[in-house]
């Protein structure tokens, strides 16, 4: 069985983790270039809970958000390299600009956000504690960002 599936049946894999009493952690992002700042969040996310599922946005929603010049990597290899990571248990995508309906529909225990979003800014964090859930702000490590890395690529002509 794969980690790479569908919305719909990420939705059924949290179902079933959830009834068996295991806690869903969800966290979304583009992690176009992944590197050791995406890794060290991600396994961080994954110490709040028994699985960790990744939402990530679509080329298409990468583009909307970031501009013509990303995504640098295609949805489908950076949702193959995600699930190559021991820390991830299931990915998906999503086209819309945020993730509001996939964290919706999964309904997670725990939404994992980096410490540098407020609080109040973390899409479906609403809807997360109002079910009961948590919020958990994952410390980010310091000057290890996409944005970053690509701007030192460019600049490197």
């Amino acid at each position: 069985m794969g980690k790479v599936v569908t919305p719909d049946t990420m939705v059924r894999h949290a179902r079933r983790i959830q009834r068996e009493g295991g806690i869903v952690v969800f966290t979304n992002g583009i992690f176009d270039l992944l590197h050791f700042g995406h890794v060290s969040y991600l396994q961080q996310a994954r110490q709040h809970g028994e699985a960790l599922f990744v939402g990530v946005n679509t080329d298409g929603s990468t583009r909307r958000l970031k501009g013509p010049s990303r995504p640098l990597v295609r949805a489908a290899d950076r949702m193959g390299i995600l699930a190559a990571l021991a820390c991830v248990d299931y990915v998906t995508h999503f086209d819309e600009d945020t993730p509001a309906d996939l964290i919706r529909r999964v309904k997670p225990d725990v939404l994992a956000k980096g410490a540098d979003y407020k609080l109040g800014d973390i899409v479906g964090a609403k809807q997360v504690k109002a079910a009961g859930g948590k919020i958990a702000r994952i410390k980010l490590l310091p000057g290890r960002s996409t944005s970053d890395l690509e701007r030192r690529i460019r600049n490197m002509k």
